[in-house]
């Protein structure tokens, strides 16, 4: 108290003495309190007009306060309590030498301040607003003016002033925040006045500030305070997220990328190398980078300067000298340091990865449109699971490119410099410190390689198991329906385990680094200290000891650091490698095919001797001396067997197919229909329109034409109802019909048909256009102008029907065929009906379309769509995704140990450091002993950093097994329903960026977040931050959120765009699909950008307050007396608070890298939550082993539901299928057939009612059970990756000569039979190396093994000409002759020679009854046949 007392006498010795003198610093201070009194007056003057007035601002709430302005108020209140206290004290004491009216003085100013926390507190209008912010300007401006006159005047400040002074200074901070959001709101304003109409016809969100923001915001990131305002008050949507500046964006990103690429592919020789896609890079962002560069640079040398500062400090409080002016001086340089220091390096992190942004997304418009222009041979050489690869892995990892490119020349840097700084304190005593500084660092160099190595082959290990996954999640109907869930479940689970080893052997290497860095400062300033008394070059005091530490604090950074830049650059450049081999690969060539204008109007299409091969290096062509010419509005098809070439003729029209000679001129426009139904999400309406626009009247007419009125008038939305992934909810009738409406509205010159169901419903829609049509279907011959017969890859015979009948050859066999299929029942059997049957309006020839599981949801509640919106959490979830992490994984004794391992080290971290503090100014302390507990603490305190990242590790091993293991096991057992209703790439991203997240991010990151905790637990630095933090989280959490809802439309789009990729550019539609991927890749970037900027607007923030603390400290150590603190504590105080401001930071960055990581484990454990479909096996509930032995199975009262909330699909349905019978099902699109099949194979669980076979009801059964004895061939043949072997047989059940037998039974024994491999022979993904028939015999071949008493075939025979077709029923029914056999049907003689017919309509049995039996009658069924005949009679 009498040194406080002492403090206040001096001051009140320069009061004034009665005079009135403006020089004097007593009315100076009057003058200033006059003013400040002034604003007082006026503030309350404005105070009561407002409560008179009653005014409040409508919208934001003005009165709504910030917590900074809190903070602030808060310090107001302690500096007024300080004034008042100061007033009593000098009131009470009376002193002779103090001023008769110094109290006076200070009850004034401690008024003024109260009033200054009032108005912080208290601000009614925007009037006020601006008064209190030009009052606290003004206050700020004098109390410096007068601060820094008298300290030029005197040398001396005294301790209120400097604190009454910093206290200003945040008034100014809060001042200029004042008028920043007046300035936003008035924007806001204004951006209300514009037409509604223009905003709304916008639909883009507003764009970013940072264009038009001020450099002090730039500077400070207060361009972004208007998000964080928006997300502390809300919860953040996507819409509320501004767009990125124009600069930003993944156009003009792609396009400077795309002319850098040009420019230098025509300067590249044929003999140089070189990697294109780095050299492009290069080219254009070299400019930018060379600003992040400066800021890298500005950064290394103020973090390298800091410790000559602190030794400049520590020699000024040793010094006898005392002179305020140098210490000042110093302190001024710390400040300067550390705001270049603070400024430059976010600048640096923030620009580096704002660079990045723009390289990926130009990295990822261009792998986009290459995949467009690829040819077939590159579109074999990458497939399209690895085209999603090189987005999501290779391109994704240019967004951190230029933060590492810059780290690992900048850490360079600063390891030599830092060196040069020892050399410059101590002299030659650093020079053997450089032996276990090279050391440690060439140990780094094999720990790196090993590093890399693990990683790589890491990738590779995910590269393969997210390739599998992806197969195997878009082939989960027939999994569950063979039920091989258990056998591809191991397949995944072994892929990770492979996975896991190398993430093991990576995350332990990590270990061993981790250890040398922190072991390295110990032994290196060891070893420096000895050389300090070897070389006798400086004494061993505080200011060599402190300097020394703080020099290898910057020396170990690059230590650490650039081990794992250097592993990070050799990732770039694999990925970049991998992108340049993709980007210069194959593309379609422009000369493939001619596109004319119509010189001749009576020719169309004109191929003059063209030889084509998918294979341009085989001997023998896939297409041979082809010659055809097409006339205008002429329609021809194209016949033949399964594999005789059809599609590829059309493949060479479309120029798909690598032209060997020959020519091929094309006159108009093409329009395409594949054979494989290619359908986007999005709105039936977008499918059909297909970016063209709409005109009412045609649209209408295409809709009829393609008979899909009834399709959209059955949707609860119509056509604006949401397709899933795929066309996942649709049946297969229904996408062929899109298909088709999709090419008639296109209108195009050319139509392309690879065997649609339903192609002969638009003939009349396209009586004036050029129709070529791949077929199987004989019966429709008659119609068209020219038949081309295709058998070996070439055009055998060409002409009419009735021409190519007489001709005896091939085409006649094909017929026959046919007719041989349908003699069961020929048109002698109806013909006498069909004048008085009058056919229902029918969706076509095909009558008996297919109902999927998708028109269950279709036809649902109003509003309810199939594909839902991506589910996210809302909200602070607190700690809820942390214990989750925790207790799932069961790891919480190892956090635990982790943690007291962390205490451990921290303590022993300090002790080592108090120790040279104290003992340096011991004198009885020898060198050796001084050195050697130093040595021995430090030393100590490795083997528990060496502990805790062990169980770091061991934890994060443990929770990414537990994660996989739960996350697939909900995936296998989860219901079908969710597959329909979930998109693909929404599961993937959860399989592999969030996974890795959990593999290698979140366990480093929890310990260290810990770590960091736990060191700053008694500074007042996280009290003040916490502030920040809590306002930051709730926008940065949302941002994250969202981001993971972002990243699955940019891979999904890439995948469905690669499955259609041949459709896209057949209707030239490419500029389209590109423009629309843009959008989605700035959707992503956007988030990834404002989760970059709110990340450093935090933690210049908190590193702001950090560097205030870390001033007031230098600044008192400053005016204390001379030998008040011992030069070694002095020391000690500088070197923790330069440690403490980059802890602080970094704990910081890792608990805000924490807070967005765990969002993944919030992702993860949302799948881990589905409800899981019944058990595979019931104990108790097991069936014979010869089960079923007859094969007999009853409906009764069977109803079906998808959802609670949905309608019933399959209404009361009762029936028997007799053991060894032939049952065919019947019915239009829409009927429920496929639920039915859906419901046999518990797909579907009943509603009601029950589904007995051989008299056990099947719901008691286990799934496995059920499934094992049930065999199917579904509409879409379905092949995995891998041999024909293991296609045919996945659970290795049967012998190779039960396999060749039943190769044989499906006519494929001679073509596997002619392959080298044999059985072992390669199925490439999705079996796209066999033609869509042999799939489809392959599909048959399995169900031959199995030879179950009940077999389904669900138009199984959709992609088999007429002849195969008649061989796989004789076979079907000679290898099936006792088993039940239940058909839905696609072609009418397929169904007619079964013992039984079920017709369902609408979810009801309307008739079940034997084929002749109702034909003889008015039946549905009769009706049915006499569509189908009606349009083949002339057969």
């Amino acid at each position: 108290m009498a040194s406080l007392r002492s403090s206040f006498g001096s001051t009140f010795s320069r009061m004034c003495d009665g005079e009135f003198d403006l020089g004097s610093y007593c009315t100076q201070t009057t003058i200033i309190n006059v003013v400040n009194l002034l604003f007082v007056f006026l503030f309350c003057l404005f105070m009561l007009v407002d409560f008179i007035r009653k005014h409040h601002i409508i919208g934001n709430d003005p009165n709504r306060r910030d917590q900074f302005s809190v903070l602030v108020s808060i310090c107001c209140a302690l500096t007024s309590i300080s004034y008042f206290a100061a007033g009593l004290w000098d009131l009470i004491a009376q002193s002779i030498e103090s001023n008769h009216f110094g109290w006076l003085d200070y009850f004034v100013q401690g008024l003024i301040w109260i009033s200054f926390t009032v108005s912080l507190l208290v601000q009614r209008s925007k009037w006020i607003k601006v008064l209190n912010s030009v009052w606290w300007v003004s206050s700020f401006s004098l109390v410096s003016a007068l601060n820094i006159e008298m300290f030029l005047r005197t040398h001396d400040i005294h301790l209120f002033d400097i604190l009454s002074w910093l206290v200003n200074f945040l008034l100014l901070l809060c001042a200029f925040r004042n008028l920043s959001h007046y300035v936003y709101q008035h924007t806001q304003v204004n951006s209300l006045s514009e037409p509604l109409i223009a905003t709304k016809s916008a639909g883009k969100s507003q764009k970013t500030d940072l264009d038009h923001a001020s450099l002090l915001s730039k500077l400070t990131f207060s361009w972004i305070n208007p998000l964080l305002n928006l997300g502390s008050s809300k919860t953040l949507a996507l819409e509320d997220i501004p767009s990125l500046v124009s600069e930003d964006e993944a156009n003009l990103a792609y396009q400077k990328f795309a002319h850098a690429w040009d420019s230098l592919s025509r300067e590249k020789s044929s003999s140089s190398t070189g990697n294109l896609a780095l050299q492009a890079i290069a080219k254009v962002y070299m400019k930018e980078n060379i600003w992040i560069a400066f800021c890298a640079f500005l950064r290394t040398i103020s973090v390298v300067v800091s410790p000559l500062i602190l030794y400049a400090f520590v020699n000024y409080s040793n010094s006898d000298k005392e002179s305020l002016s140098e210490g000042i001086t110093i302190v001024g340089c710390l400040i300067l340091t550390k705001l270049v220091e603070c400024l430059s390096q976010r600048h640096w992190f923030f620009d580096s990865r704002r660079s990045g942004m723009k390289m990926r997304s130009g990295l990822i418009a261009a792998i986009y449109q290459k995949q467009l222009k690829l040819s077939s041979l590159g579109r074999r050489r990458h497939s399209a699971g690895e085209i999603v690869n090189y987005i999501a892995v290779d391109a994704y990892r240019m967004g951190e490119f230029p933060w590492w490119f810059h780290s690992t020349w900048s850490y360079a840097l600063q390891l030599f410099l830092s060196v040069g700084v020892l050399f410059g304190v101590v002299g030659l005593g650093a020079l053997p410190g450089l032996i276990p500084l090279i050391i440690c660092g060439l140990l780094n160099v094999p720990f790196a390689k090993a590093i890399q190595k693990f990683q790589s082959q890491f990738m590779i290990a995910q590269d393969e198991r997210l390739r599998a996954t992806s197969e195997i999640l878009n082939s989960m109907k027939i999994i569950k329906l063979q039920s091989w869930e258990e056998k591809f479940k191991s397949l995944v689970g072994s892929l990770r385990d492979r996975e896991l080893k190398w993430l093991a052997e990576s995350q332990f290497k990590k270990v061993y680094c981790n250890l040398l860095y922190w072991m390295s400062p110990t032994i290196i300033s060891s070893v420096i200290f000895m050389g300090c008394i070897l070389f006798q070059s400086v004494p061993l005091n505080a200011s060599t000891i402190f300097t020394v530490l703080a020099s290898l604090r910057s020396i170990g950074e690059p230590v650490k650091m650039i081990p794992e830049a250097l592993s990070v650059m050799i990732q770039v450049q694999v990925s970049l490698d991998r992108l340049n081999a993709f980007l210069v690969d194959d593309e379609l060539n422009d000369d493939q095919i001619r596109n004319l204008t119509s010189q001749k109007s009576d020719e169309s299409l004109r191929i003059e001797r063209g030889i084509f091969s998918w294979y341009p290096e085989s001997t023998v062509p896939t297409l041979r001396d082809v010659n055809l010419e097409v006339q205008r509005e002429q329609k021809v098809a194209v016949c033949g067997p399964v594999g005789a070439g059809k599609s590829s003729l059309l493949y060479a029209v479309l120029g798909e197919m690598p032209k060997i000679s020959g020519t091929v001129d094309a006159f108009g426009t093409m329009a395409y229909v594949s054979q494989t139904s290619w359908i986007q999400s999005g709105t039936v309406r977008d499918n059909i329109l297909y970016g063209k626009p709409m005109d009412e009247n045609k649209y209408e007419k295409t809709i009829n034409a393609c008979a899909l009125d009834k399709d959209i008038n059955s949707f609860e939305r119509g056509d604006l109802t949401e397709i899933g992934q795929r066309g996942i909810n649709l049946s297969g009738g229904q996408k062929q019909r899109i298909q088709l409406a999709r090419a008639v509205y296109s209108d195009a010159d050319i139509y392309l048909l690879d065997d649609p169901f339903s192609a002969d419903c638009v003939m009349g829609a396209l009586a004036k256009k050029t129709v070529i049509l791949v077929t199987h279907q004989v019966e429709f011959l008659p119609e068209v102008d020219n038949i081309l017969v295709m058998q070996g890859g070439q055009i055998t015979q060409s002409g009419s029907y009735e021409g190519l009948l007489t001709a005896g050859t091939a085409f006649e066999q094909l017929v026959n065929a046919h007719r041989d299929a349908v003699t069961t029942l020929g048109p002698s059997n109806y013909q006498s009906q069909e004048d008085t049957i009058q056919p229902e309006e029918s969706h076509g020839t095909y009558v008996t379309g297919k109902n999927s599981e998708g028109d269950f949801c279709l036809k649902g509640v109003p509003g309810v769509q199939l594909t839902e919106e991506e589910e996210k959490e809302i909200g602070d979830d607190g700690w809820k995704p942390f214990w989750d992490y925790i207790l799932v994984s069961k790891v919480t004794l190892l956090l635990c140990l982790g943690v007291i391992a962390q205490f451990c080290f921290i303590g022993l971290q300090a002790a080592a450091t108090y120790w040279l503090a104290l003992a340096s100014q011991i004198p009885n302390i020898t060198i050796g002993m001084l050195i050697g507990v130093y040595t021995a603490i430090s030393t100590l305190s490795a083997v528990f950093v060496y502990l805790r990242t062990c169980f770091a590790v061991h934890m994060g091993l443990k929770a990414s097994r537990a994660f996989f293991s739960g996350f697939t096991d909900a995936i296998f057992k989860a219901p079908m329903l969710f597959f329909d209703s979930t998109p693909v790439g929404r599961i993937l991203t959860r399989a592999s960026s969030d996974l890795s997240i959990l593999d290698f991010d979140i366990p480093f990151c929890i310990i260290f977040t810990v770590c960091a905790v736990i060191e700053l637990l008694t500074t007042f630095a996280i009290m003040a931050s916490v502030t920040w933090q809590g306002y930051y989280l709730a926008s940065a959490r949302e941002l994250i959120r969202i981001n993971g809802t972002t990243k699955a439309p940019v891979m999904n789009y890439a995948a469905e765009t690669s499955l259609g990729v041949v459709t896209i550019r057949a209707f030239k539609m490419g500029h389209r699909f590109f423009h629309n991927y843009l959008k989605l890749v700035d959707t992503d970037a956007r988030l990834f950008f404002h989760s970059n900027a709110t990340m450093e607007w935090l933690i210049i923030r908190t590193e702001a307050l950090q560097n205030l603390t870390f001033f007031v400290a230098a600044f008192f150590l400053v005016f204390l007396p001379k030998g008040y603190v011992d030069p070694g504590l002095v020391g000690l105080s500088l070197s923790y608070g330069l440690s403490l401001t980059v802890t602080q930071i970094a704990g910081t960055r890792w608990y805000c890298n924490l807070s967005n990581y765990i969002i993944s484990v919030e992702r993860i454990k949302q799948f881990m939550q589905i409800s899981p479909e019944p058990p595979a096996i019931v104990e108790d509930k097991r069936p014979p082993s010869s089960w079923p032995n007859k094969g007999r199975i009853e409906l009764h009262s069977l109803k079906i539901k998808y959802r609670a909330n949905a309608p019933l699909v399959l209404k009361g349905m009762t029936c028997t299928f007799k053991e060894g019978t032939r049952v065919g099902v019947v019915g239009r699109t829409g009927s429920g057939k496929t639920t039915l099949i859906s419901a046999l194979f518990r797909l579907v669980e009943p509603a009601s009612g029950t589904i007995t076979i051989d008299g056990i009801d099947i719901c008691s059964l286990g799934l496995k059970d059920l499934r094992m004895k049930l065999s199917i061939i579904p509409q879409e043949p379905t092949l995995f990756r891998g041999s024909i072997r293991t296609n045919l047989d996945p659970l290795g059940l049967y012998s190779d000569d039960e396999i060749w037998t039943a190769l044989e039974k499906c006519q494929l024994k001679a073509t596997v039979s002619s392959l080298p491999n044999l059985l072992d022979s390669s199925v490439s993904d999705e079996g796209e190396n066999w033609s869509a028939g042999q799939r489809q015999l392959f599909c048959l071949g399995r169900v031959l093994l199995k030879r179950n008493r009940i077999l389904v075939l669900d138009e199984a025979t959709a992609s088999i000409d007429s002849s195969t077709d008649a061989v796989l029923q004789r076979i079907i029914r000679q290898e099936f002759a006792e088993c039940t056999v239940i058909t839905v049907a696609h072609r009418v003689p397929t169904v007619i020679d079964s013992d039984m017919v079920m017709v369902l309509s609408y979810g009801k049995l309307v008739e079940y009854e034997e084929p002749s039996k109702l034909l003889d009658t008015n039946s549905y069924f009769s009706k049915l046949v006499a569509e189908y005949w009606s349009s083949c009679r002339r057969t």
